[in-house]
């Protein structure tokens, strides 16, 4: 009894054994290839489990996830100007022939990075070389990106690789350029201040001397509705002066005459020198007399 219990706990040992060395498991981030005798049998692109003979198959897994390839320093690249750039980029790549990746790069990832960095940086000095530094740095910086990521996905195929995308991160002047750049932004910056400081003084001088011609203009305006008004007042008045006049010229004599005598005497320093019998003292001298 005891000897069958250990023969059936020995095949079900062996059996585990087996089935570990025949049963490997896919995860939905992998692909599995199946070598037999170095060369590869089968391609495994959905997960689960699978089968493979024991001791004549291997099983190498590579990853199917979107990978990074990031340059750790800017690259110098030259322009259709002939000017230097320093550009920071990275690519986005992902394996989608497994067979054609590991006959091409031998599955190794580093030697599948230098391929597509070498891949990219001769798109990019390509696309570079054809256009300005505006152009690269802000003018036609998207399609840069997309004829990059075009170029570079054609030759990452040969290897088995999808090109998912290539970014700039960064496009600058090397040290040296920028200050030289920079001195002839501020320059042409102080260039376009003054002359808009200019148009601005002839703006101003144009609306002052506009201003001081409206001016004289109201001042005169109002000048000559203040002497019309005064004129029509005048013969107004000298209108009515002369009615009354015409109605009692005794009366019109006699006021006009208290009007100069209050005028006259109107201060006690003033002196006044007159012949006795001057008709300025006309109506005084009847009041004397009316009053004997």
């Amino acid at each position: 009894m005891k000897q069958s219990i250990g023969f059936v706990g020995g095949l079900v040992a062996v059996l585990v054994v087996v089935a570990g060395l025949c049963l490997f498991t896919v995860d939905q981030r992998q692909y599995a290839l199946i070598f037999q005798l170095g060369e590869v049998k089968q391609v495994v692109t959905e997960p689960g489990l699978n089968f493979k003979w024991p001791l004549i198959q291997n099983v190498r897994f590579f990853d199917r996830r979107i990978l990074t390839l990031d340059s750790p320093d800017p690259e110098r690249f030259i322009t259709s100007e002939k000017k230097n750039v320093l550009v920071d980029s990275y690519v986005k790549w992902r394996i989608v022939d497994p067979k054609l990746y590991y006959i091409s790069v031998g599955g190794d990832e580093s030697r599948a990075r230098t391929r597509l960095s070498q891949t990219v940086n001769a798109s990019l000095r390509e696309e570079f070389g054809k256009r300005t530094v505006h152009d690269v740095v802000s003018g036609e910086r998207d399609k840069i990106m997309d004829d990059m990521r075009e170029k570079a996905d054609q030759d990452a195929r040969k290897i088995g690789v999808q090109i998912v995308d290539v970014r700039l991160k960064r496009v600058e002047l090397p040290q040296e350029v920028s200050e030289s750049v920079y001195r002839r932004m501020e320059a042409e910056r102080k260039r376009v201040a003054n002359e808009l400081r200019s148009q601005g003084a002839a703006e101003a001088e144009k609306i002052r001397a506009d201003a001081d011609r409206q001016r004289e203009v109201l001042v005169a305006e109002a000048y000559r509705d203040a002497q019309k008004i005064k004129g029509e007042g005048d013969a107004k008045a000298a209108a009515i002066y002369g009615q009354a006049f015409g109605q009692n010229p005794e009366f019109f004599a006699f006021y006009r005459s208290m009007e100069a005598y209050r005028s006259t005497f109107k201060s006690k320093s003033d002196v006044m020198v007159l012949e006795p019998n001057s008709d300025f003292f006309k109506y005084m001298k009847n009041v004397g007399r009316s009053g004997k």
